[in-house]
């Protein structure tokens, strides 16, 4: 799955977004569309940081039982959590049960939490600016990027856990501010489109902060 595959519609997609239909969902609705609500990137920081070690797929499908568990991802009420939650969380067949990333989770919420301006704003502002060429194949993706790795040191400053550069870019990949859907895809130019549009309206919001 090194290119584009077409679609049961006929459709050039990334080839990994056809490979079974909860990827194409994922996919064509979501993968790469700005995310510029806190509780939407606390939501993606944290399944990409319970997605490590295992497969993408296995936590998509398991989507629906995180946000059960995690209260919609809301900021303000998993930083409330307290030892209960995190029993109660450990002991949800659901879910991913790790104590490492339960216990993240939680302190991720607290650290976001306490920021003045917001995670989005703080997320954002690591953006690529500018454009990048389109790559033809999944191996011409980088795994991580310099913005990444200062992304992902900013949040361990602030006091998030379970966040590397890797982590940290496939974040920013889920969350729009890079576009890695390959040349081609079908998708590609309007996520740029939506990609584009959302960085400049948050480089205003932060001028203005």
């Amino acid at each position: 799955m090194s290119g584009l595959a077409r679609g049961s519609d006929g459709r050039r997609r990334c080839a990994w977004g056809v490979s079974d239909p909860d990827y194409v969902r994922y996919h064509d609705e979501e993968w790469g569309r700005p995310v510029t609500e806190d509780d939407g990137i606390y939501e993606r920081l944290t399944l990409e940081a319970f997605q490590s070690g295992l497969s993408w797929l296995t936590v998509l499908r398991k989507r629906d039982n995180f946000r059960a568990a995690f209260a919609d991802f809301r900021i303000e009420a998993v930083a409330r959590f307290d030892d209960g939650d995190a029993r109660r969380l450990l002991a949800d067949a659901g879910i991913v049960r790790n104590r490492a990333k339960v216990e993240a989770a939680v302190a991720n919420a607290r650290a976001a939490a306490g920021m003045k301006d917001g995670l989005a704003s703080l997320v954002w502002s690591f953006a690529p600016r500018g454009r990048r060429r389109a790559a033809s194949s999944l191996a011409e993706l980088p795994a991580v990027t310099p913005e990444s790795t200062a992304l992902a040191r900013e949040l361990k400053r602030r006091g998030f856990r379970f966040i590397g550069p890797t982590t940290a870019y496939a974040s920013m990949q889920a969350c729009g501010l890079v576009n890695d859907h390959l040349k081609g895809c079908f998708v590609r130019r309007e996520v740029e489109t939506e990609r584009r549009d959302a960085l400049d309206r948050m480089l205003r919001l932060c001028s203005r902060s």
